[in-house]
């Protein structure tokens, strides 16, 4: 199967990498009359294997950013081999004699701007050194060919694949692009995305954005999606199985894909039917909040695997079954739904910054609540309040700098509702919506920190905000009671 796919995309791949290294020489082609590539104090350099997070120091490289990703791959259930045939898009910052990607399975063969270029590996970096050296701000056009199985892989204790009966889910954060493609991986360096996904005929695989279409043949179908929108490494999914697939519009015209494990307890099916259903909805509300959905495709996933989390995949959220094991859940779709605006639309600069993404994601919760008819924001942030004593654990944590290991901590969410609460109670509500309008819909670059939120909220409301921010996000101790 993976020699199958491996062959039918080596022709196409190899036409996109011979165009674009045609683009190249007719770029040199028009320069002026005896120019050259420049020389003289530019020196070869070599890429940083990190992209400079303190939380993550070898995650991300330097030297170059990424514009698009065309990631090809399949997969066989039978063998849980996924075999990969990627081109990685984009342009070089600094003159490059070696640059690094991520990936933690084996790659056999590279070429850099149609040339093979040698590579080695180290740990989940794959170090590519081109045949000739690339020019600072010069178009780079990476192929990787590369295989392995994934559940077998584990990079620093860490393994975010996870196999199911009929096929695998790849799914993680702040990990999960090494184990199906090469990569920028962090969120800083957003990209495109088509993704082409190979599987046994009968069988789904499902991914972020919009389906293309389906290509059948000798026994496989390739499922081709595009993502128009920039999206940060971590976000982008694949899910390899039997799943029941919906389709259609919601009543405000927002053209949806809903995909169910087939296996699925029956009562957990219905229950998850019945809380994605309602994503339409939601993302309407949420929209009436913060703005404009950011996208164009919704959905949602529910696989067959228990991996004890759900994750805000790009348009597409994917939900462990577990969510819905006690009923229905529409508390969790909120939270997906609410981070395609915090979170995907923006993202953390750096790892540190997440706050930003699971404090707005768990008050738009509280805003639904709220607007459901069941308590209300103010009753929330009481509960919260009231209920964690000054000596408490829950205010030992510095949401605005948690560390690399209390990331996903249930004050970093908690408290971080609370703090956009308590900020909306000190310059108004009406404000903290502009601010976070603002933020989703005026962000040059889709990314941003803690530092640029602040200033943001500074401007908004004309009002220094420092002490504000130091007691809710840098402090270990209880902050005073915001002022109604």
């Amino acid at each position: 199967m993976g020699v199958t796919r491996a062959d039918e995309g080596t022709d196409v791949r190899m036409q996109k990498a011979v165009s674009a290294v045609a683009g190249v020489a007719l770029a040199l082609a028009m320069l002026p009359a005896g120019a050259a590539p420049p020389t003289g104090p530019e020196r070869p350099s070599v890429g940083s294997p990190g992209i400079g997070d303190p939380y993550f120091p070898q995650y991300g490289n330097g030297g170059y950013r990424i514009g698009h990703y065309d990631v090809g791959v399949a997969f066989d259930p039978a063998t849980e081999r996924l075999t990969g045939d990627t081109i990685v898009t984009g342009r070089a910052t600094q003159r490059l004699t070696r640059f690094n990607l991520d990936l933690v399975l084996r790659a056999s063969s590279v070429w850099v701007n149609g040339m093979p270029a040698r590579f080695r590996h180290t740990g989940r970096e794959l170090v590519v050194t081109p045949r000739t050296a690339l020019r600072e701000g010069q178009r780079m056009q990476v192929r990787v060919v590369y295989a392995g199985v994934p559940e077998d892989v584990t990079d620093d204790g860490i393994k975010p694949w996870f196999t199911t009966p009929d096929g695998a889910v790849a799914v993680g954060e702040p990990e999960i692009a090494a184990w199906w493609f090469p990569s920028n991986d962090h969120p800083a360096d957003k990209a495109t995305f088509d993704v082409d996904l190979t599987v046994p005929r009968g069988l789904q695989a499902l991914s972020n954005g919009r389906l293309v279409g389906v290509d059948r043949a000798d026994g496989q179908a390739t499922w081709r999606w595009t993502s128009g929108a920039p999206m940060a490494t971590y976000l982008a999914f694949a899910a390899f199985g039997r799943y029941d697939m919906v389709q259609g519009s919601t009543e405000s015209g927002r053209p949806f894909l809903n995909a169910f494990a087939k296996s699925l307890n029956p009562r957990v099916d219905r229950a998850a039917r019945v809380s994605i259903r309602r994503t339409g909805e939601v993302t309407d509300f949420l929209a009436r909040t913060w703005g404009r959905y950011p996208f164009q495709q919704i959905g949602g996933v529910v696989t067959s695997r228990n991996f004890g989390f759900a994750l805000e995949n790009q348009t597409r959220p994917v939900y462990s079954p577990a969510f819905f094991s006690s009923g229905r859940n529409t508390s969790i779709v909120v939270h997906e739904m609410a981070h395609q605006w915090f979170g995907n639309a923006v993202t953390v600069r750096r790892w540190k910054n997440i706050w930003l993404n699971e404090g707005f994601a768990t008050y738009s919760e509280w805003l639904w609540a709220q607007d459901q008819g069941f308590e209300t924001t103010d009753e929330q942030f009481d509960r919260f309040y009231d209920n964690f004593g000054t000596k408490d654990s829950f205010w030992n944590i510095p949401i605005g700098n948690p560390g690399p290991r209390r990331l996903f901590t249930g004050a970093v969410y908690d408290r971080g509702a609370m703090t956009v609460h308590a900020l909306g109670e000190e310059v108004g509500h009406e404000t903290l919506r502009r601010i976070g309008r603002h933020w989703v819909h005026r962000n040059a670059d889709g990314v941003g920190s803690t530092a640029e939120f602040i200033a943001l909220a500074e401007r908004l409301s004309g009002r220094r905000l420092g002490a504000f921010f130091r007691n809710w996000l840098f402090s270990g101790e209880k902050p005073p009671r915001p002022p109604t």
